[in-house]
């Protein structure tokens, strides 16, 4: 499955909202050097209960907006 992911880096806390087939994630890391898309890959498994190497950005690895592809085997 691929999802589309709005990220906004540096909120006051983590949190999750997906709307559909839509996520928007806010993440207390900052943008710089992939720390972001860390914190993102962990608080996605968690929050849909998945290993996190099944988690890989597709696209938009420099971006706020990101196609993010789930492997459910």
């Amino acid at each position: 499955m691929i999802f589309d992911v709005r990220v906004n880096p540096r909120a006051s806390r983590n949190r999750v909202e997906q709307q559909g087939n839509k996520f928007k994630v806010y993440l207390t890391k900052p943008a710089a050097e992939g720390a972001a898309n860390k914190q993102l890959i962990d608080l996605l498994s968690s929050h849909l209960k998945i290993k996190k190497y099944q988690i890989k950005i597709k696209s938009g690895e420099k971006s706020r907006d990101k196609l993010v592809e789930i492997d459910a085997d």
